[in-house]
């Protein structure tokens, strides 16, 4: 680290260098927290969260029980050990409440003041965050699997939603209506996924076992259609042409770049893509354990280098290198399967949700240096909750020095 920071100095390094470098450590010693603790609110399994862009501050959650709960995940008590506290809840006495499970929550990208939801209820509602209440309702025929808004986007407001229909829906938040359809796949939508580097683009992910990409200013079908083998018939069955996985489509996540796009399914597998070209970049992750029905929350890195891919894994969390393919570690804790992760990418925490209606914060672990600057009183953090690979430690050592 001093070298970092002599060279920085120096003006002999770029300042990113030493930010990625410890953005990388911090990453590498996630650990369960047992100084951070989160309200225990849902009485049934937690499908989504999300941690709002612009404050960094505030996490929503969605169960299977149909409640949504916002949480503080700031610490004003001065103490090392606390409690995120839920500060707002649409509970199950709330008239407004969904029905059934909530599969999808997000915060609107510009402004915590708006957040979105999804459910089996079949119904999408944008909802006022002061008064808990739903400012638009968008009713469907089928159950929603999932939604998105674009996190760039500043010359369309569209919802991307997948539901039990094949068909994609486009809402528009300024009409409050369903402007368009996008047709092509053959089976239940059941993640969709706006592109972070280009406004207009939408990946979506179907139980038909294909992956399209879309350009929704077009008015012609999908740009790309994802095909694992590249192109290649021979290693392909006559029904397996044009898949992305041998199985259900039920993960989408691009990088934060948005130069590739990350898929997982109920084959066992998660593959990287080239977004631009829909090339199969023939990572190879091994065996990525996923049994889920629905859509499965993962999330990658930011600031890193390498970057990490964070992916439910039965009732653990893998941690794998983006671009090699390589298991990190294993992140152990829940007592149930994890259905939902998300990275913080202020801190370089993670959050995990999971069927044991707990969500757990995975913190980076204080180096013994920066202990010794904390308080005396300040308890030291537990170790031991997951090994990561010694591989990327002795990189990380080596870097360092």
């Amino acid at each position: 680290m001093l070298g970092f920071l002599t060279a920085r100095q120096a003006g002999l390094d770029d300042p990113l260098r030493l930010r990625r470098a410890e953005s990388t450590r911090r990453v590498l010693s996630l650990t369960l927290n047992p100084d951070r603790d989160v309200d225990r609110v849902h009485g049934n399994g937690v499908n989504a969260i999300d941690i709002d862009a612009v404050e960094g501050r505030y996490m929503l959650s969605g169960g299977a029980d149909g409640v949504i709960v916002i949480y503080d995940l700031e610490n004003f008590s001065g103490k090392p050990q606390y409690t995120c506290k839920a500060v707002c809840t649409v509970g199950r006495s709330s008239r407004h409440v969904h029905k059934f499970s909530v599969e999808t929550v997000q915060w609107y990208p510009y402004d915590t003041g708006m957040f979105v939801s999804s459910s089996f209820d079949k119904t999408m509602k944008v909802w006022d965050t002061e008064t808990l209440k739903p400012a638009e309702v968008f009713e469907f025929e089928d159950n929603v699997y999932s939604h998105h808004l674009s996190p760039i986007a500043r010359k369309h407001s569209l919802i991307a939603v997948g539901t039990k229909n094949p068909k994609i829906q486009l809402c528009d938040l300024k009409s409050g209506s369903r402007i368009h359809v996008l047709q092509g796949h053959r089976a239940e939508v059941l993640a969709v996924r706006w592109s972070p580097r280009y406004e207009h683009i939408l990946a979506t992910a179907s139980a038909d076992s294909k992956v399209k990409v879309w350009d929704v200013r077009r008015a012609s079908g999908s740009v790309l259609t994802l095909d694992q083998h590249n192109g290649d018939k021979s290693k392909a069955s006559s029904e397996a042409v044009n898949t992305a996985h041998n199985g259900r489509v039920n993960g989408l996540c691009f990088t934060g770049d948005g130069l590739h796009l990350l898929t997982t399914g109920t084959d066992d597998r998660m593959r990287l893509w080239n977004s631009a070209t829909g090339e199969n970049t023939l990572v190879n992750y091994g065996k990525v354990c996923n049994e889920s029905r629905k859509r499965l929350q993962f999330t990658v890195s930011r600031g890193c280098s390498p970057e990490f891919v964070f992916v439910p894994c039965g009732s653990s969390v893998a941690v794998y290198a983006l671009h090699t393919g390589e298991l990190v570690t294993m992140l152990r804790g829940h007592y149930n399967n994890v259905d939902c992760c998300e990275f913080h990418t202020d801190y370089q925490e993670l959050y995990s949700g999971g069927k044991d209606c707990n969500i757990l914060a995975w913190v980076p672990i204080l180096r013994t240096a920066d202990v010794e600057e904390e308080s005396n009183s300040a308890p030291t953090r537990a170790v031991g909750q997951a090994s990561v690979n010694p591989a990327f430690q002795d990189a990380w050592s080596s870097d360092e020095d």
